[in-house]
């Protein structure tokens, strides 16, 4: 994910600086994962503030499609807590900035596969805020079972692995 980029001068040396705000850790459990997307957000500025602070949420949070647009709705972001008027609404619905071909990928399978948009992570790329979102399908209780029953498994081998 860093890239490094070297002139012959020597003059200039950039990189990826990448800055984790928050991660959606029951996404992987309660969700099959299938494709992963990178897009912009759409913020106020005490909303990037209160990013900057860790003060963010993904539970139970999703995305839909409309007009052409991505959103993203019941994603927490904490009110700034420095700031005394001009503040935001914290579950308000946020935009999301994708190329259309990939806002038109993401609409056919949305609706006729039946996949959701679940965010997975929110983090800073350079000072820019950036969120992660996946074409998920939900598990059903048996799936989920099974996947904890495989990584108990997994576990298992590689403790006794370990010891002998």
């Amino acid at each position: 994910m860093f890239q490094i980029k070297y002139i012959n001068s020597g003059a200039e040396l950039t990189k990826k600086h990448k800055i984790m705000v928050t991660e959606n850790r029951k996404a992987r459990h309660n969700y099959f994962l299938e494709d992963k997307y990178e897009a912009g957000l759409v913020l106020k500025g005490t909303e990037v503030k209160s990013l900057r602070l860790g003060r963010a949420n993904l539970k139970d949070s999703y995305g839909r499609i409309i007009n052409n647009e991505v959103f993203i709705y019941q994603m927490h972001i904490a009110e700034y807590p420095f700031a005394h008027y001009g503040n935001h609404a914290p579950l308000r619905p946020r935009k999301l900035l994708l190329h259309e071909r990939e806002i038109k990928k993401l609409y056919s399978k949305v609706n006729e596969m039946g996949f959701s948009l679940i965010p997975l992570k929110v983090y800073f790329i350079n000072g820019k805020a950036k969120i992660e979102i996946a074409l998920a399908k939900g598990k059903r209780k048996y799936d989920k079972r099974e996947t904890i029953k495989k990584r108990d498994e997994k576990r298992d081998m590689d403790r006794a692995m370990r010891n002998t």
